[in-house]
């Protein structure tokens, strides 16, 4: 179980970081309506993570072995494959670096309710592509790990609540000292808002030399 903690380790760490999610639960904490969107967005970003990892790993547990002992090249070329998809994303972040246009989403984002700021979390979570990239390739790492049921829930469990904390821990403290962080999460949606192509780039390139290296090495 450790060793796949370790491999998910990585991946956990580049959902925490994508800035996307982070500036939606800033600016929801910001809002009128902070207490509830926030808490609704913070549910809909870890159920989000937690299906697609769910989905994607018993899938590649399914076809790991292709029904004998060894190992499915297929599942090693997938990681390969991902990790190509996730080099072009970071390419694509890189070029538009300087575009600091505001979505339509977020411009919008005062008049939300718990039920669309808890979709907004599924959506950035399983239909961002960015993000999805990084979850299906936890699952794929998750799914082949070869890991008992209960190590696999356990290693699955832990890889949802570090990809989670970025979003989760803003909610929690604004429960707790709302005037104190007002301030610093103001700062934080500022500096995120110019860099975030530019941290989600490294953050893909990292992730993709990492995926790519476990394929071509289960070849």
């Amino acid at each position: 179980m450790l060793n796949a903690v370790g491999q998910l380790l990585p991946l956990a760490v580049g959902v925490a970081i994508s800035p996307i999610p982070i500036v939606a639960v800033v600016l929801l904490l910001m809002s009128r309506n902070a207490a509830a969107t926030s808490t609704g967005f913070a549910v809909g970003w870890v159920a989000g993570i937690a299906a697609v990892l769910a989905v994607v790993a018993l899938a590649a547990g399914a076809i790991h072995t292709g029904g004998d002992s060894a190992p499915s090249p297929g599942v090693a070329w997938a990681k390969i494959g991902l990790g190509v998809l996730l080099v072009a994303l970071a390419v694509r972040q890189f070029q538009v670096r300087g575009d600091h246009a505001t979505p339509a989403w977020m411009t919008a984002i005062d008049r939300f309710t718990l039920a669309r700021a808890a979709g907004l979390g599924v959506l950035l979570a399983a239909v961002n592509p960015k993000n999805l990239l990084l979850c299906v390739s936890a699952g794929l790492l998750l799914g082949t790990a070869e890991l008992a049921v209960g190590p696999a829930i356990g290693a699955g469990a832990i890889f949802v609540l570090l990809a989670a904390t970025t979003v989760v821990i803003p909610v929690i403290g604004y429960r707790l000292a709302a005037d104190r962080l007002r301030a610093p999460l103001e700062s934080m949606q500022r500096w995120l808002s110019a860099n975030n192509h530019l941290v989600m780039a490294i953050v893909l390139a990292l992730m993709a030399a990492s995926l790519i290296g476990k394929g071509l090495e289960a070849l």
